[in-house]
């Protein structure tokens, strides 16, 4: 409990208790009529008193009034106990208010003590106008708050959702008194305005009206009478709407650090609905693993329901199980056997929310979730020896092969054009992109900014991202921590370590990530109100969430609700794409791919050590190599390349053309680099890559050749060269191949007809180039 808190609890023991101001016990409180009351109510009533206008209204000593005086009474004592000052504008309200109770009691020949809640509603009207005009004579709006009020006080009634729209603060300060509202209002937002709840949203129209309900429900001002059962009758009272939940949950959470009450259960805690479809017996057994078991709260609820529906399946096709002890390695196949043909629907409890998938076959990975529960289950009653040990059910409930083969990881990663655009959308986010928003959002920019851009950069989990502590971001200069703003280092020198809590598969862990991620928790953090602890239900630890406004942690989904669809509006993308719904967790996989595929990539075990994971077989479903990458790497790799070589070819159009050849003049022209071929079948020759300098060579330093490459009919031309292992060897390996290429094609004829070691000529080595083309040019 904080010291202002502490403060505010001191001031409120010192208000005075308060008591009921009437005491209904000491009436008379018969619900029928007598005869004489009947008649004093008929004469005292508008229309006698409009028949007979010269006789007036009696006074209140006439016998009229003696008749009805245990009507009169309270009704006067009452009015009498409301708070509304000397004002007579009030004070007539008031009388208003009690003659027609009075002339309502005539007409339903009952005294008001009979009458019921739907009757004291009734004739309060369902509005403010539909009170004024079920009136016979011209009746002010000021007067159904004062007739409220006495039904209150005489009636005990609190019905209030029968009653439409109506200012629940008036009708507490007419009992109460403004001073007990406003002290009681005054504690309880200091409570909440210390935890960030916002004065004009929440004090002025929420917390004034839910407050001043719970207070007239509570029937005491005071915050020390809403104790902890107290919030559990407001909870169920039929007054308690569901848009009201949030705004007691707060109340309750108020009154419990004033030291009033317990705070709220969580959500969710102890709502499990009974296990229908089954034996009494079997349900029993699942409860009792239910409160035993050390899994996580979510985990528990999963296999339980799981385990309930494996007891329907019990009911229907083996009746005669009705505990686990009596589970044997046949009933486990058959179990198995039903799992894999299980289709959406069967054997469930509630199937208001299936809708159009009734009867759709379950996912492989549903059977993998249903078998492993299964062998959750009875391992740990044959662990616990509530059973005997009949079967293993790591192999009676194994996943079958069948099944396990359909089932593989998908990070689903965001395209890098989408996610650029995600990156953009974060960096420049405000409350106008947030649906339904104004400049007052309901979480803090400082707050939302923080949260997007962990989301961008951290590669988190959302788990692990809602978890996060006040502190969790820490700087560091060559090793060495730092101050956020030394003014020593540069900001882009700093390194941003962020500590990740306790996660799924590990222990907590730091990281590095971006500057700009560190910057914006801080900012965050500087103005980040005064919360109370929060249970990490992971750890069981009471501690200091990062991401908490209102006394209350952000929720796990906000991310998914809330963050993702604003960035896809913003950024102009589709908030799915052909790999789903964009989603918390595909940002995880998007930024650890482009971590792995970067210039300058991360190596596996790196990946391993920044996602947090345990085994870096799990790092390589996220570490994806992309198209880019691998098209890079199988190019520079060179396939193609390596079997064929490409060839420049001069070709001379006159000697075609003229038709020189047709009769046998050179028209193609190979280069080798160190001359010209003029063989025409020159991709034939197996000297291509040893030339022996037959009669078809012309070297280069020739005059030959320079009127050749002079020229001005020639057309160049590329063509390719498929090669040989042995000429293949030579480009790969060097001198050795090359002199065994040599050592085959001594003895072996040229084109020309003569053989190298005829000719007597050292033969040229040629290694044919790599000629690069590029829209059809080389």
């Amino acid at each position: 409990m904080t010291a202002a808190v502490r403060a505010v609890g001191k001031a409120d023991a010192m208000w005075p208790a308060w008591t009921f101001p009437v005491f209904l016990e000491r009436y008379d409180r018969r619900e029928e009529l007598t005869d004489a009351e009947r008649r004093a109510l008929r004469d005292l009533s508008p229309k006698a008193l409009r028949r007979n206008r010269a006789r007036g209204i009696p006074r209140r000593t006439a016998a009229h009034w003696t008749a009805l005086v245990r009507l009169v009474e309270p009704l006067d004592t009452a009015r009498t106990g409301l708070h509304h000052g000397d004002d007579a504008r009030f004070r007539r309200a008031g009388a208003h208010a009690a003659a027609i109770i009075l002339q309502n009691c005539a007409d339903t020949g009952r005294s008001f003590w009979a009458w019921t809640f739907e009757d004291w509603a009734q004739l309060c009207g369902s509005s403010a106008e539909a009170f004024v005009a079920a009136r016979e004579l011209p009746t002010e709006t000021t007067v159904r708050p004062f007739l409220l009020a006495l039904a209150y006080l005489l009636g005990r009634f609190d019905a209030f959702q029968l009653l439409g729209t109506f200012n629940r603060l008036h009708l507490a300060r007419l009992v109460f008194g403004a001073e007990a509202i406003e002290e009681s209002m005054r504690q309880a937002s200091a409570v909440l305005d210390q935890w960030g709840y916002r004065g004009v949203l929440i004090g002025k129209h929420r917390l004034r009206g839910g407050l001043c309900q719970a207070l007239l429900i509570n029937r005491s001002p005071r915050l020390e009478d809403l104790n902890t059962a107290a919030f559990d009758r407001l909870r169920v009272h039929p007054a308690t709407n569901d848009n009201q939940g949030e705004m007691l949950h707060a109340l309750q959470r108020a009154v419990a650090a004033l030291g009033h009450c317990d705070p709220p259960a969580r959500t969710g805690d102890n709502r499990y609905a009974v296990i229908e479809g089954t034996t009494d017996s079997w349900a029993n057994w699942v409860a009792r693993w239910h409160d035993t078991s050390t899994l996580t709260p979510g985990v528990r609820r999963a296999i339980r329901t799981i385990m309930a529906k494996a007891g329907r399946w019990l009911a229907a096709e083996h009746p005669e199980i009705t505990e686990p002890g009596q589970w044997t390695r046949q009933t486990s196949a058959a179990w198995v056997a039903a799992v894999d043909r299980m289709t959406v629907g069967d054997y469930v409890q509630r199937r208001d929310h299936l809708h159009a998938r009734t009867g759709d076959p379950i996912s492989p990975r549903t059977k993998a979730h249903i078998l492993m529960a299964t062998r959750t289950f009875f391992r740990d009653c044959q662990e616990w020896e509530w059973i005997g040990r009949r079967f293993d059910p790591a192999r009676a409930l194994a996943l079958p092969r069948s099944v396990s083969a359909l089932i593989g990881t998908n990070p689903r990663v965001i395209a890098d054009d989408v996610w650029a655009k995600l990156l953009w959308a974060g960096l420049n986010l405000d409350s106008s992109d947030l649906p339904g928003n104004s400049a007052d959002t309901y979480y803090p920019m400082e707050l939302i900014r923080a949260i997007t851009l962990t989301w961008l950069f951290g590669g988190l989990r959302s788990d692990e991202l809602s978890r996060l502590r006040v502190g969790c971001v820490r700087w560091q200069y060559d090793g060495q921590p730092i101050a956020a703003d030394s003014p020593d280092v540069l900001a882009e020198d700093a390194v941003c370590l962020l500590e990740v809590p306790v996660h799924k598969t590990g222990t907590a862990f730091t990281k590095p990530v971006d500057p700009l991620l560190g910057q914006a928790i801080e900012a965050w953090q500087a103005l980040r109100p005064p919360q109370p602890t929060s249970l990490d239900r992971k750890t069981s630890e009471q501690v200091d969430m990062l991401f908490a406004v209102r006394a209350h942690p952000v929720a796990k989904n906000y991310i998914n609700r809330t963050i993702i669809p604003a960035l896809c509006a913003k950024a102009g993308v589709p908030s799915s794409d052909v790999r789903d719904n964009i989603t918390s967790h595909r940002a995880r996989s998007t930024i650890a791919t482009q971590l792995y595929n970067a210039k300058e990539p991360m190596t596996l075990f790196e990946l391993q050590a920044w996602l947090g994971h345990r085994s870096p077989n799990t790092t390589q479903h996220y570490a994806k190599i992309t198209p880019n990458t691998l098209s890079k790497a199988y190019t520079e790799a060179g396939y193609f390349a390596r079997n064929v070589r490409t060839i420049e070819v001069l070709v001379d159009r006159d000697a075609v053309t003229s038709g020189g050849a047709a009769t046998g003049q050179p028209w193609q022209h190979y280069d080798l680099g160190h001359g010209w071929c003029s063989y025409t079948f020159f991709e034939q020759c197996q000297h291509r890559m040893a030339c022996a300098r037959c009669d078809f060579y012309t070297p280069k330093d020739s005059s030959k050749a320079q009127l050749l490459e002079a020229s001005g009919n020639l057309q160049r031309m590329l063509t390719s060269i498929p090669l040989t292992d042995d000429e293949r060897a030579a480009v790969d390996d060097g001198h050795t191949a090359i002199a065994a290429l040599l050592d085959r094609l001594t003895d072996l004829p040229t084109p020309a007809g003569p053989t190298p070691r005829e000719i007597g000529a050292s033969p040229t080595v040629t290694l044919l180039p790599i000629v690069q083309v590029r829209h059809g040019e080389p």
